[in-house]
C-alpha cells in the first residue's frame, strides 16, 4: 500500500486527525470492538492510515492492514459495478422486466398493505425492473427485517449465506415468497443484489465469481478479495464478534469454522459474499472516486458512475418508508444503482457533502466516496450487526472536523 502523505499538504489538520485513534481505543480498548481500522485519503493520496486492536482477542492475533475481513454488504457496490458494466455493452436497459433473464420470478405476488399472513396477496402491478433491483426498491427483504414477510423469509431460509446451496437454488427458493410491496412504491433493504448476482451471471454466460474476478477485481489489482478465504489465508482472517448483554462483546465465529473458508462456500453472494483486505477495497473505492478508472484500466464511463452515484428515488429514503436503518436515520438520505447518497446533510443531521455516496456491512464497516471533497474514508472491524454503535456518525464528523482548506 502507497505510504502516508502529510495530511496538512492534503488539507487536514494533522492534530485533529489524531483524535481517530482515541475514539477507535475507546471501542476497542473498552472491549466493544476486536480491532479497528481508519484510513482516509485525499485528492488520491493517503492522508490517514491507523489501528489497533486484536483480529483474534482469544489468541492475541493483532489487527494488521493485511487482515482479512468479512466486508458482507460493501460485497453490493462491487456487484452494481459488475452489472453496470454489462450495462454499457447494450445488453439491458434498466427497465427491462428481470423475468426475461430470470423465469422462475415470473408472476410474483405481492402482500396486501396491512397484511398479517404471508397469504394475504395480491397480483403483482408494474413489472419488476433491474432498476428495482439496483435501487432496492424491488419488495425483496431480509430475513433479519421485521414484518410478516422478514418471518417468512426465515422460516423457509431464503437466505443467500455462503453455504445456503447454490446461487440458482436460492433464486427458486425466493420465487416462492410474495413481494413486500409493489416494486418501485416504496424502499426496502435486502436480498435484491444477489439477485443481481444472478443476472450478471444470465447476461455474461460467466459464474459471477469469475465474472467479478475477471472483470472487476484483478483489473483493480484486488487479489485477496474473494467469496471465501483460502487455506493459506486463513491466519490472516479475524474473528467475527457480537454484542453481549454486559456492554461487551463475545465471539460470533472463528476463522477456521467460518462459514466463508474457501472449500466449504457453496453459493456465491453478490449482496453479502466478499472477504477482502483494506489495500483492496482502497483500490476499488480509489476507482470510484476517479470516475470509473484505476491505473489505466477503465471499468465504468465516469458518465456511468456519475448517473449511478445519483440518487434515484422520488425522495429520499425517510418518505420511501424506511424511517431507521442501521443505526444512521435515512432523512436527508437517497438511493443511487448500488450506492447511498448524501442529499442534505442537515436533515441527515451527519457531516457529508451533498452527492457524497457509499455503504456499508453488517460487521460495522463503512466507506465513503466524497467528490466534493475529493475524498474516500474507509472504517474496518468485525462486530456484527452495524446497528450495536453509532461508528458510522461518529466516523463522518471525526473526518469533517479534520478538514481545514
Amino acid at each position: 500500500m502507497e505510504a502516508v502523505q502529510d495530511p496538512q499538504r492534503l488539507g487536514f489538520d494533522k492534530s485533529r486527525l489524531e483524535r481517530i485513534r482515541p475514539w477507535m481505543a475507546r471501542y476497542v480498548d473498552g472491549g466493544k470492538l476486536p480491532g479497528a481500522l481508519t484510513y482516509i485519503a485525499r485528492r488520491g493520496e493517503i492522508a490517514y492510515l491507523d489501528w489497533l486492536g486484536k483480529r483474534d482477542v482469544e489468541s492475541g492475533a493483532a489487527w494488521t492492514p493485511d487482515s482479512i475481513i468479512r466486508i458482507y454488504s460493501m460485497t453490493k457496490p462491487i456487484t452494481s459495478v459488475g452489472l453496470m458494466m454489462l450495462y454499457e455493452h447494450g445488453l439491458f436497459h434498466l427497465d427491462d422486466p428481470v423475468d426475461a433473464f430470470i423465469p422462475e420470478l415470473a408472476n410474483l405476488s405481492v402482500l396486501r398493505a396491512g397484511a398479517t399472513s404471508i397469504d394475504d396477496v395480491e397480483p403483482l402491478g408494474e413489472p419488476l425492473t433491474v432498476h428495482h433491483l439496483l435501487t432496492h426498491t424491488s419488495g425483496f427483504t431480509y430475513g433479519f427485517n421485521d414484518g410478516v414477510l422478514g418471518k417468512a423469509y426465515e422460516a423457509n431460509r431464503v437466505g443467500f449465506g455462503p453455504r445456503s446451496g447454490g446461487l440458482v437454488a436460492m433464486i427458486e427458493r425466493l420465487a416462492t415468497m410474495p413481494r413486500g410491496f409493489q416494486p418501485g412504491s416504496r424502499w426496502n433493504y435486502g436480498v435484491s443484489t444477489d439477485v443481481v448476482g444472478r443476472l450478471i451471471e444470465v447476461i455474461s454466460g460467466e459464474p459471477l465469481d469469475e465474472y467479478l474476478n475477471t472483470h472487476v477485481l484483478e483489473p483493480l489489482g484486488m487479489r485477496q478479495t474473494a467469496f471465501g478465504v483460502a487455506e493459506d489465508r486463513l491466519s490472516r482472517f479475524a474473528n467475527l464478534y457480537m454484542p453481549d448483554d454486559a456492554g461487551g462483546m463475545t465471539l460470533a465465529e472463528t476463522a477456521e469454522k467460518s462459514a466463508f473458508r474457501a472449500e466449504a462456500v457453496t453459493t456465491i453472494s453478490g449482496g453479502g459474499g466478499l472477504c477482502s483486505t483494506i489495500h483492496d477495497y482502497a483500490r476499488f473505492t480509489e476507482m470510484l472516486r476517479r470516475g470509473g478508472e484505476l491505473d489505466g484500466e477503465r471499468l465504468l464511463g465516469s458518465r456511468t458512475l456519475e448517473f449511478m452515484a445519483g440518487n434515484h428515488l422520488p425522495g429520499d429514503l425517510a418518505s420511501m418508508g424506511q424511517a431507521v436503518f442501521a443505526e444512521t436515520s435515512f432523512a436527508g438520505i437517497g438511493f443511487g444503482l448500488g450506492f447511498s447518497v448524501m442529499l442534505e446533510p442537515e436533515i441527515a443531521q451527519t457531516p457529508g457533502s451533498p452527492g457524497d455516496f457509499g455503504w456499508g456491512g453488517r460487521a460495522s464497516t463503512l466507506f465513503i466516496i466524497d467528490p466534493v471533497e475529493d475524498m474516500v474514508a474507509i472504517f474496518f472491524t468485525q462486530l456484527a450487526p452495524s446497528s450495536t454503535y453509532p461508528l458510522r456518525k461518529e466516523l463522518r464528523a471525526l473526518v469533517h472536523q479534520a478538514l481545514v482548506d
